[in-house]
């Protein structure tokens, strides 16, 4: 199991047994090379722990329970965490300020503690079978048991073909489950309990900080500061992830001001001028004058490496943005940093998404639907895509008027984007829209929201849900964990110390949201800090070519023609032969047209791929590659797809 880590560990493997209780660890050694191999115990070898991420705060924690008479034997951030529990009990989770999965077996209570991070950072799996329960870090070490089935969970895919991906505790594979971010599990004397024991908290209209704007701007920026002092704290070099936007530029920024560490940046850049922001970067290297590294990625790079960042994201994706981030930690890897801090996080915060404005502009029109003038706020929206939805009027009255019936709920925000991405239900077999049967968009996404969400302004239910479906299930795992980690290469997010985030849940709407200005506060923070031209550019989210990245001059990839092939796609079920050969030839041909094509295309190209390489994977050898590695003394053959 712990092999088929190796990836997100590459620097070492521990062991520990006890009796029928077994944890493995892969490390990637980055506090105390020498000291921190894992597993690690308290003292007396009554408490174990396995964890993979960072305890940013291990300095301040290891002082304070050294004062109340903890004896530590390691410099590692690992040895805190059972010193924190011998402390605290359960409770020990509260005093963590990192980004973790942790996996804690105490011997007297023979009780075994599994938790997650306060927003699902970095990932963790479990699954029961043969009377046992099994957990990792990634779906595939869950594989690696004989006893584990491997079979797609079609409802999962239904809701990853709706919110981009399945609502927790689900996975795409039947019978595995995730520990939802801010839960933990407990397993003893047979029971098991999973609780929550954080989450993103609003207060409730009226309620909010009521200081001025200024005040809030330094607070803000002290937080940060202060989230990058602890971010850095590492035995090995750190580098940053530079986009060329505000968040990144943020950042950079702090590091160069408040931390010793050298500055030295990586960015993507692309063939395709839609999506490079060549000029953006290269102003801020300029400015801070960072050591810089670019990956120019090409349509080509995209297709050879696609198949891979399936393997590593367990998922299906409706886009190829994953692959180019996958071959920069590759870029990072290769140039001597395993640490790498990035600006993701930012739009959740702050509102900086076009989707926060979107809305707000939906409840204006709401409120006057008759106005002929409402409307062409639309057109302000989206100026980077070449098929906005706000261009043509007639279009712009269909996509935004979407969901109008449901003003009041809490998801109202999302609904335009759920119904286009829904849209790929039609893709579907018949078999397998049997199997899906009357789900409900909306029953389904009222089950992970509190009672308390309808008190709260309506921008801040808009970042909540949006906290709760796209940050966890996608971004921070396919664009985050997982292609980072596919290197061993580890993300960091400053923007996500939970301190960062709370902060700025309690503040007014219109410090986030100023009209249709995003991220208000954050800018004003930012000001004299990072240069102007980039504090003041509008927000264009990342993005990389997508279906056409599988075409040259009007012929696809062998790979790719194969997977779309009438008897390989009846034969997985999952989709309509005949629709999907439509779709095939539409962007064969260069036809594919906006969000709705290419994301239909990306989706079942990728659960296809999916299909491929985790349930037959025994059928075809042409993407496995046979490595060796020795483990405890013995050679051990191990194969794995690429």
């Amino acid at each position: 199991m712990i092999v088929k880590l190796r990836h997100r560990g590459p620097d070492g493997y521990g062991f520990y047994v006890d009796g029928d209780v077994g944890l493995a660890h892969a490390r990637l050694s980055i506090i105390d090379l020498a000291g921190g191999k894992q597993p690690i115990s308290n003292e007396d070898g009554t408490v174990w722990t396995v964890f993979n991420g960072e305890i940013f705060n291990y300095v301040e924690l290891r002082a304070s329970l050294s004062r109340s008479g903890h004896v530590f034997g390691t410099q590692s951030d690992t040895e805190v965490i059972v010193h924190l529990y011998e402390q605290y009990g359960e409770e020990f989770v509260h005093h963590l300020n990192g980004q973790f999965s942790i996996a804690l077996w105490d011997t007297r209570r023979q009780k075994l503690i599994l938790a997650r991070d306060r927003v699902g950072i970095r990932p963790l799996f479990y699954t029961k079978a043969g009377g046992r329960l099994f957990f990792a870090s990634e779906i595939k070490s869950l594989f690696a048991h004989a006893a584990i089935r491997r079979r797609i969970n079609l409802p999962a895919l239904g809701e990853l073909f709706t919110y981009w991906s399945p609502l927790p505790p689900s996975t795409l594979f039947e019978g595995i489950l995730s520990l939802p971010p801010g839960h933990m599990m407990t397993v003893a004397a047979g029971q098991t309990r999973v609780r929550r024991y954080w989450d993103w908290r609003f207060p409730e209209s009226g309620a909010e900080d009521n200081r001025r704007a200024e005040e809030c701007a330094q607070e803000l920026w002290a937080l940060l500061v202060d989230a990058v002092r602890l971010q850095v704290r590492a035995d090995v070099p750190v580098g940053a992830y530079l986009s060329g936007g505000l968040d990144s530029s943020v950042v950079v920024s702090l590091l160069k001001n408040f931390t010793d560490t050298p500055l030295r940046t990586f960015s993507v850049r692309f063939e395709d001028a839609e999506f490079d922001e060549g000029v953006f970067q290269r102003q801020l290297v300029s400015e801070l004058d960072t050591r810089h590294t670019e990956l120019i990625c090409t349509s080509a790079d995209i297709c050879a490496a696609f198949p891979k960042t399936i393997w590593h994201t367990e998922s299906p994706l409706l886009r190829t943005a994953a692959t180019p981030l996958m071959l920069l930690s590759e870029k990072v890897r290769a140039s001597g940093y395993k640490v790498v801090l990035t600006g993701e996080g930012a739009d959740e915060i702050m509102a900086g998404y076009d989707l926060f404005k979107e809305a707000k502009i939906r409840r204006f029109c709401a409120r006057n639907p008759k106005s002929t003038m409402r409307p062409a706020l639309f057109r302000r929206l989206y100026p980077y895509l070449s098929h906005s939805p706000g261009s043509s009027r007639a279009y712009a009255h269909k996509f935004f008027g979407q969901g109008m019936e449901r003003l009041g709920q809490p998801y109202f925000s999302h609904i335009p984007r759920w119904r286009t991405t829904h849209r790929l239900w039609q893709f579907f077999s018949r078999d397998a829209l049997n199997t899906l049967g009357d789900w409900n968009q909306f029953l389904e996404i009222e089950k992970i929201l509190p009672e308390a969400i309808r008190d709260w302004e309506p921008l801040n239910q808009d970042q909540y849900v949006e906290a709760h479906t796209l940050l966890s299930g996608y971004l921070l795992c396919s664009q985050g964990d997982r292609v980072c980690s596919a290197n061993g290469v580890e993300g960091r997010f400053p923007f996500l110390d939970h301190r960062v985030i709370e902060f700025c849940n309690n503040l007014p709407a219109r410090f986030k949201l100023m009209g249709l200005k995003e991220k208000y506060l954050l800018k004003k923070a930012a000001r004299g800090w990072i240069p102007e031209t980039i504090r003041a550019r509008v927000k264009q989210p990342y993005r990389a070519p997508d279906s056409k990245s599988f075409f040259k001059q009007g012929e696809s990839a062998e790979y790719v023609a194969e997977l779309f092939s009438e008897p390989r796609i009846r034969d997985a079920g999952y989709f309509d032969p005949n629709a999907t050969r439509k779709l095939f030839e539409k962007c064969r041909r260069g036809r594919a047209i906006g969000f709705s094509d290419n994301m239909a295309f990306i989706g079942i190209f990728s659960t296809m791929l999916l299909d491929e390489l985790f349930i037959r994977p025994s059928d075809r050898e042409k993407a496995v590659v046979t490595q060796s590695n020795a483990l405890c003394g013995q050679e051990d053959k191990v194969t794995y797809a690429v």
